[in-house]
Order: structure tokens, then C-alpha cells, then sequence
């Protein structure tokens, strides 16, 4: 099974490994494509100076090879990258089996692309931290680059896969305010979140400015399911609606709302790419069914122009 391009994942169980073949898979992809520019030899030492302290030397690796290498640490890491994943109600959406079609909801799909991501960033000795908000911050890591600290957040992305909550609402703009005043130094934060917030889009902005004025880089990762809720392709006969936040149901006939739907979700979808644009915030229509390669292409771009 193609883990980029299939979304179809049947066993969550074991996120590490999933993120693990999901990372590999894009790696032999990237070596059979055009996809030139980029490194993906991923290495934990580099080359001893000489004269400089023996410290950190690894005796190890030098009994086998009779090379002198230093071991490299979190200072010396390229990039600090933190992870921002919306755990609030709505990104539960799709629900597992929707329509009579298996699915993989907003949820599954941020979590899995963050542990995708935290791989890479392992591999290539780059910091990352996590942080998990809904009406305000649940989880909010530090950037490592340390195997314990990997495996501690993959541990707490597996919890959040494992342990659904229902009726959890959205305060991003509060949320995003939290985090930037959390971040103390210079990094690239990459957000997970379908953006159904109930607050106004100028407290968002507001919110993700403040992350930009503290020198932050940051991607938007705009996360949904494109053919249900931007296109709302539901068949024409009754449903039920529920808000997954509030509860709250609408029985009504698909057909008599779906052109006043997508007209308002477009206006707001439209809305947010241009203040995106305006606030230099790389925006990243996510749609949950088109797989991984989109969000892992994304940060090795935004990686190298930050090398530059």
C-alpha cells in the first residue's frame, strides 16, 4: 500500500512506523523524480576539526572506521520546527465510516503528517516540538532533536489518535497567540487546522501576525476534506447535519443548500489564502484524500529557503 498517495491507513496502531514508511516512501520518490535541489542524506556526525575539543568525539564510530567524527547536538541543528495540530471537535470530520465509504478523517491525517514530518526531522538533526490546541493549548512541547524527545511526541500523537473527544470547540486565534508567546527562538511553525473557527478572521490574523512579528516562519496547512467540505458532493436526499463542536442538528435536503454553501465556504477559503499572501504566511490547501507528498514537498522548500 502506497501510504503517500492512499489514505485508506487500517491500522493506526503503530503511528511510528506508519510515519517511518510514509518518509521512506517520499525519499525513493524524490530519488526517481525531477524533484531536484534538495539533501536526503541524512546525517548524525559531522567531521572532527582538528584542534577543536575531543568531547563530543564518537570513539565508536572511530574504531571502525578510523575517522574522527564529532557527534552532533540539538545546538548545531539546522532548524527548530514546531508542529500545530487543531484537535478541536471538527477535525474529527470525516467520521471512519461516512456514507458507507471507509475514510480517513482531518484528525488521523494532521497527526500522521506531523510524525511524517518529525521523522524527517529527526533524520536530518533539525529540532521540532509539538503543540495540540482545541479552545486552548492541551500539549506544547519544547524543540529536541533527541530520540527520547521523538518517541515522548510520538507517544502523545498516538494518545490523540487513541482517545477521541467529542464536543471540543476551536479557539485558534487564543491558541495561536498562546504558542507564539511560548516559541523563544527563531522557527518554522507549521499548522494543522481545518480553520472552522467561530472567532472573527481578523483574531485569527492577528493571532498568526504576532507568530510572524516574533520572526517565526510559518506554514498554514489548511486541512479538509476537499469533495465534502469545500464541494459538499452529498448525494440529494435528507441528512441530519451535526455541528461536531456544539451538537447542534440540521435535517435538510443536500440540494437546497449546496450552492449557498460552497459560495460562503469559497468567500471564506479565498479570504484566508490572500491574508496569507498579505502576511507572507505560506498557505497549503490539505485535502485529506489526496495523501502526504503535498505537506512533506512543502517543508523541504520551506527548508531550503531558509538555509539560503
Amino acid at each position: 500500500m502506497n501510504l503517500l498517495d492512499n489514505i485508506e491507513v487500517r491500522d493506526l496502531g503503530n503511528l511510528e512506523l506508519l510515519a517511518k514508511q510514509v518518509v521512506e516512501g517520499f525519499i525513493i520518490g524524490l530519488h526517481k523524480s525531477p524533484f531536484h535541489g534538495f539533501s536526503v542524506e541524512f546525517a548524525e556526525h559531522r567531521v572532527y576539526n582538528p584542534g577543536e575539543s575531543t568531547k563530543n568525539m564518537d570513539w565508536k564510530v572511530y574504531a571502525r572506521t578510523n575517522r574522527m567524527y564529532i557527534k552532533r547536538f540539538e545546538e548545531e541543528t539546522n532548524l527548530r520546527c514546531q508542529i500545530v495540530i487543531d484537535a478541536s471537535s471538527s477535525m474529527y470530520f470525516p467520521e471512519p465510516k461516512f456514507d458507507g465509504k471507509k475514510k480517513m478523517n482531518k484528525l488521523l491525517f494532521s497527526s500522521l503528517a506531523g510524525a511524517a514530518l518529525m521523522n524527517m526531522l529527526k533524520k536530518q538533526r533539525d529540532a521540532f516540538g509539538l503543540t495540540v490546541f482545541d479552545n486552548e493549548v492541551r500539549t506544547h512541547t519544547k524543540c529536541k532533536s533527541s530520540t527520547v524527545h521523538y518517541r515522548l511526541v510520538m507517544s502523545m500523537l498516538q494518545k490523540l489518535i487513541d482517545n477521541p473527544e467529542n464536543n471540543k470547540t476551536t479557539s485558534a486565534a487564543a491558541a495561536l497567540h498562546q504558542i507564539a508567546d511560548s516559541i523563544h527562538r527563531r522557527s518554522l511553525v507549521m499548522i494543522f487546522s481545518d480553520m472552522f473557527d467561530q472567532s472573527n478572521m481578523e483574531e485569527i490574523f492577528s493571532a498568526l501576525q504576532h507568530l510572524k512579528y516574533n520572526k517565526h516562519e510559518v506554514v498554514l496547512f489548511h486541512t479538509i476534506d476537499k469533495e465534502l467540505e469545500i464541494d459538499f458532493k452529498f448525494e440529494n436526499r435528507p441528512y441530519i447535519f451535526i455541528d461536531m463542536e456544539s451538537g447542534e442538528e440540521v435535517r435538510l435536503q443536500s440540494n437546497q443548500v449546496k450552492e449557498y454553501y460552497t459560495e460562503q465556504v469559497m468567500k471564506m477559503k479565498e479570504q484566508l489564502r490572500l491574508k496569507c499572501l498579505q502576511y507572507k504566511i505560506d498557505y497549503v490547501e490539505t485535502d485529506i484524500n489526496k495523501g502526504f507528498r503535498p505537506v512533506l514537498q512543502q517543508y523541504l522548500v520551506r527548508r531550503s529557503k531558509m538555509r539560503t
